[in-house]
């Protein structure tokens, strides 16, 4: 009997869009502020790793939650380290954009809308950077980073607005 081809087998199967996860993944806890559908997609998905995403959010959070009229991007302590890596909240939002990645369209879509609000606080209350460093906003092989990074950090002074009046 002849062998069935991986990719007959998927299209069998089907896409994520019409295929609901199981019911194991429907029983297991929620995932920070998203609604069970979605909490049970990313269950399914991402098994193990819907604690991470909660954390990262709520890593997230904290940040925005500083007092003060404006936040700064600090350093990392390490950033070699995979724990201390978390302490830029750059780093965060990064880890953020690849499990957003991964997830199905109903964990994805609610994610979304989740970090829209976030990213809308983190736009408003941090500054971008005017004058960049001349390699500051690329990554080693030479990509642009995301625009959370263009961002001015705790051991940038801010500009001097004295000439806008």
């Amino acid at each position: 009997m002849p062998r069935r081809r991986p990719g007959a087998l998927r299209a069998e199967r089907g896409t994520y869009e019409d295929r609901r996860p199981p019911a194991w993944a429907r029983a297991l806890p929620p995932v920070d502020r998203l609604p069970p559908e979605a909490a049970a997609a990313v269950h399914w998905a991402r098994p193990g790793r819907a604690g991470e995403i909660a954390d990262l959010l709520a890593r997230y959070r904290v940040f925005l939650s500083r007092p003060g009229r404006h936040l700064y991007l600090g350093p990392s302590p390490c950033a070699d380290c995979p724990g201390c890596s978390f302490a830029g909240v750059a780093s965060v939002r990064d880890e953020l954009r690849d499990h957003h990645r991964l997830l199905p369209p109903v964990g994805r879509t609610a994610l979304t809308r989740l970090l829209r609000g976030l990213d809308d606080e983190f736009r408003r209350r941090t500054i971008e950077d005017p004058d960049p460093p001349d390699s500051g906003w690329a990554d080693w092989l030479g990509r642009p980073l995301a625009w959370w990074h263009r961002r001015l950090r705790e051991e940038d002074p801010e500009p001097d607005r004295s000439e806008y009046g």
